[in-house]
């Protein structure tokens, strides 16, 4: 396509611990200004943002186990549920990478399970986070495939708030343990155009970006589509 419209793979993050409800609000707008894919949010901010997105084109997408996906997978189905019941298209859970680390791949997969069978009965989507900066590019792999086999929607790198985000090497492992079954989600340090079209001609579906760097990339592009007639 030779106009990418960026926007519509962007899952607009609004995650800070410490924002106050009014700079929730002002992020949220921004990110429906922008028609972005969803605003993804704090699970606080679930029906704040529901509330605001009804009847535009972007969706609410929320976070699960977040940051560090240590707590048990009975938990997380629970969360679970509740965000599904608020009324959530998409849900973020962070696996419990510990369990990675330690090649426990039964639990890693019982973890994932735990929260599928709850989003997959609801027709919500799932991302499953790995936190990849904490991986060898070996565990990434296998996680990946862990993930492929429950079946979940997609695999992202990164929280955001634990090493560099979103790397190429990263980013190549997962799509090729994916084999085009389940999808990717590069998130975490994509703050410019080039890089999030990088992604993208990767072969990524979506991108994590923190909402302050959603009309930077949004803008850019434009200014990229107004100067370069390539096609992607």
């Amino acid at each position: 396509m030779s106009q990418i419209q960026i926007n519509r793979y962007l899952d607009h993050a609004i995650l800070r611990p410490e924002m106050s409800n009014a700079e929730v609000v002002q992020a949220i707008k921004l990110g429906i200004e922008y028609k972005v894919k969803t605003v993804c949010v704090r699970p606080c901010d679930i029906e704040l943002a529901l509330q605001l997105s009804s009847g535009t084109e972007t969706a609410v997408c929320c976070v699960l186990g977040f940051p560090h996906g240590v707590v048990p997978g009975s938990i997380k189905a629970e969360e679970a549920k509740l965000y599904v019941a608020l009324g959530v298209a998409e849900i973020d859970m962070v696996v419990n990478y510990s369990y990675i680390k330690s090649g426990a791949w039964d639990k890693v997969e019982q973890d994932i399970q735990a929260v599928y069978t709850v989003t997959h009965a609801a027709g919500v989507t799932l991302k499953v986070i790995l936190e990849t900066s904490m991986l060898t590019l070996d565990e990434i792999k296998q996680a990946t495939i862990i993930a492929r086999g429950v079946g979940t929607d997609f695999v992202k790198t990164s929280t955001g708030f634990n090493g560099p985000g979103a790397t190429e090497e990263a980013v190549k492992a997962m799509l090729e343990a994916a084999q085009g079954e389940i999808k990717v989600k590069p998130s975490g340090g994509i703050r410019d155009a080039e890089k999030a079209l990088k992604f993208i001609q990767m072969g990524c579906h979506r991108l994590g970006v923190n909402y302050t760097s959603t009309v930077a990339i949004c803008e850019g592009l434009q200014l990229h589509n107004n100067t370069n007639s390539q096609e992607y």
